[in-house]
């Protein structure tokens, strides 16, 4: 049975290329750039890179071509395209509320991520103007108090975001990554090499790559698990809008190997960047957010040439996050439009407005809301960040897995895979039927109990 209301069409990415990169700006982000790094040398190192490239394979890449598997057969938004499969499974049309978790996740995200993209933009131009000082946690303090300054950065964001996704697949999303995802490429690369001839090298090396197993317990594996999972973006909707876009001639789970292979080289290329400068000037490598808004910018500020190397060091933050934020934007937009409620710059203005009202909330957690807890004892950027990556992700994820393995009709699912090789099938079969679901389902049960 067909859905009977005929949805408006978006379009298709130009080469197929441009479905990776748009999928790897989704998944490169933010947490990348410092999560990734801080991660792997607290929890054994090379260890973790091995646990983190195990969880790859075995949860993130069966999830990911599932979602391409469900967007490019249907056409259309997370909403309508679970709805759509569901009904040519003859499966119940329940299964589009996956979809609105989705989007309703990706809402929640890019409201808190906004803000914290702005403070990456205001720090551009802090790096530019401050004259070989040494950066200190007062001043990052100061850019945090002020809410004024947040909700400036945060709107100038989102405003980005919205210009990017309102002109449209081809001419907004598809000519940006074109852009941005090759800068990045360059940016990251130069830091790299920048941080190999100033930095100690080897110890970051060491830091990162050397095992540890000693390091290694059952939260290293919990965190690897979901390092894996969120870091590509799976179960927000994001990689199902993408691949609605995708060419029919193009290979899914090729592409999925590429946009995941491309998103731990950036992750490994961040920690080699930043961690030869922290050992260097003996700083924290262990100090979160203010490893990259204290520690690196002391020691840009000592460095040589430091005054043009910081600018853009955070250039490249700002860049990986607005490559990650049209994507979260990307499937609320596309299930209005393509209802023909709302145009895609109507839509794209309407629930960008919404992200920024949220967002003010995440600004004030870091000021005159800093004492008031949403859940539990959770400020409301905590709050936002605990519903989304902690709840609605890996449920969205986990049901995605188990409607591609259970419920969808195979011969849907072999005509978009195209099967060539047949115990590469089965193999993947069977991790989307019972090692993903199994496996999320342990990060469920590790958050609550």
């Amino acid at each position: 049975m067909e859905i009977q209301k005929q949805l408006k069409s978006h379009g298709a990415w130009i080469g197929k290329w441009t479905f990776i990169l748009a999928a790897t700006g989704s998944a490169v982000g933010l947490g990348n750039i410092w999560g990734f790094p801080y991660k792997a040398g607290t929890n054994g190192g090379g260890a973790f890179v091995l646990i983190y490239l195990g969880c790859i394979l075995i949860i993130g890449l069966p999830i990911m071509i599932s979602e391409i598997i469900i967007g490019r057969r249907a056409g259309n938004s997370p909403i309508n395209a679970m709805k759509k499969i569901a009904i040519e499974s003859n499966r119940s049309s329940i299964w589009q509320l996956v979809g609105w978790s989705g989007i309703f996740a990706g809402i929640l995200i890019l409201s808190f991520y906004s803000v914290i993209a702005g403070i990456c933009l205001n720090y551009i131009f802090i790096a530019f103007t401050s004259n070989g000082l040494i950066s200190s946690p007062d001043q990052f303090s100061s850019v945090i108090s002020s809410p004024i300054n947040l909700i400036a950065w945060h709107t100038i964001f989102i405003v980005l975001t919205a210009l990017i996704v309102s002109a449209g697949v081809k001419d907004g999303i598809g000519r940006m990554v074109k852009i941005l995802m090759p800068m990045l490429g360059f940016l990251m690369i130069f830091m790299v090499v920048y941080s190999m001839i100033n930095g100690n090298f080897s110890q970051a090396m060491s830091f990162l790559f050397a095992p540890d197993f000693s390091n290694v317990t059952s939260d290293t594996l919990l965190q690897a698990m979901g390092q894996a999972f969120f870091s590509l973006s799976l179960g927000m909707g994001s990689i199902m809008a993408y691949g609605a876009y995708m060419p029919k001639n193009q290979n899914v789970v090729n592409s999925s190997f590429t946009v995941a292979s491309l998103d731990t080289l950036i992750a490994i290329l961040a920690g080699l960047a930043i961690f030869p400068i922290i050992f260097a000037f003996n700083l924290e490598p262990n100090s979160g957010p203010g490893l990259v808004f204290v520690s690196m910018l002391s020691a840009f500020n000592q460095m040589q040439f430091g005054q043009l190397i910081g600018p853009l060091f955070f250039i490249l933050l700002s860049v990986a996050a607005l490559s990650s934020s049209i994507s979260l934007l990307e499937p609320g937009v596309a299930y209005l439009s393509e209802e023909g409620v709302l145009s895609r710059k109507s839509s794209a203005i309407i629930i960008s407005i919404f992200i920024w009202i949220l967002g003010l909330g995440s600004a004030f957690s870091f000021n005159i809301w800093s004492d008031f807890n949403l859940i539990g004892n959770k400020n409301f950027l905590d709050s936002m960040d605990f519903l989304a990556n902690q709840i609605l992700l890996p449920l969205g994820g986990m049901l995605i897995a188990i409607f591609v393995g259970w419920y969808m009709d195979k011969s849907l699912i072999k005509s978009e895979v195209g099967v060539t090789n047949s115990l590469l099938y089965r193999m993947w079969r069977f991790f989307v039927k019972f090692v993903a679901p199994l496996c999320v389902g342990y990060i469920f049960y590790r958050q609550f109990f």
